[in-house]
């Protein structure tokens, strides 16, 4: 099988095993190199064919920007950075993708999708199924909370609760509250596997018990279905039960 040589740069331990763990999970890629600063990727870069690139922004002695502005002949490159003020440099550098960290699997499958896509790098209907559909068994999501990051599995996701700058991840066991806003997940979670039902929920849509015309049941919880949002919801739910 032809591989895709990728390299992965994060200052940050926890995000570099991350994107390793991505990397591992698709025969696919061949980690070339782990590096944590420009400086390492710079030198990694002269000694070894690096097809793809997954680097931080932020990093120190050189950032992937400046790194990105030095190089004559660039590999492909996706940008991960907690940062949303970078995307006009992004498309200045003509980066291929701008991933928001924490990054999911799902983001992280359509990268490698679309570098298959302008590479001409040999795609099966398998490849295609697996960028589209990431397999809920195993996927996951890091968030922060409590000064660390957590590490949550889709399947276990029941629903989350927007609270102005928080959200609350509910999973049978447990509440995970986290600094982040709700729209941020709408983008990062799969469409196929959870909806936004109101302006303050997102629901895991094989999670759902029973619903009607105002409101969704999960377990023990009653979430209501916004007016803005149930036309689409219950189409949805419908063409679920059909």
């Amino acid at each position: 099988m032809q591989k895709i040589n990728c390299l992965i740069a994060d200052d940050e331990q926890l995000s570099l095993e991350v994107l390793e763990s991505y990397v591992r999970q698709l025969d696919k890629l061949e980690l070339v190199a782990r590096c944590r600063n420009g400086i390492e990727v710079f030198n990694t870069l002269k000694d070894h064919q690096v097809d793809l690139a997954f680097l931080d922004i932020e990093m120190p002695r050189l950032t992937g920007i400046e790194l990105l502005r030095t190089l004559q002949h660039p590999p492909k490159v996706v940008f991960t950075t907690a940062f949303r003020d970078f995307a006009y440099e992004g498309f200045e550098l003509n980066v291929l993708d701008y991933l928001l960290k924490p990054v999911s699997f799902e983001k992280f499958l359509k990268a490698v999708d679309k570098y298959e896509s302008i590479s001409g790098f040999p795609r099966t209907a398998a490849n295609r199924q697996d960028a589209a559909l990431p397999d809920i068994s195993t996927s996951f999501i890091y968030v922060k909370a409590d000064k660390k990051m957590i590490k949550i599995f889709l399947k276990e996701i029941l629903f989350i609760e927007g609270m102005k700058d928080y959200v609350r991840i509910r999973t049978a066991d447990k509440d995970t509250i986290t600094y982040q806003k709700l729209g941020y997940f709408e983008e990062k979670l799969p469409e196929n596997l959870f909806i936004r039902v109101h302006r303050s929920f997102i629901v895991a849509v094989d999670k759902i018990t029973a619903y009607a015309a105002g409101k969704i049941e999960i377990m023990k919880w009653e979430i209501p279905i916004g007016q803005y949002y149930q036309k689409e919801v219950l189409q949805k739910l419908n063409e679920g039960a059909g």
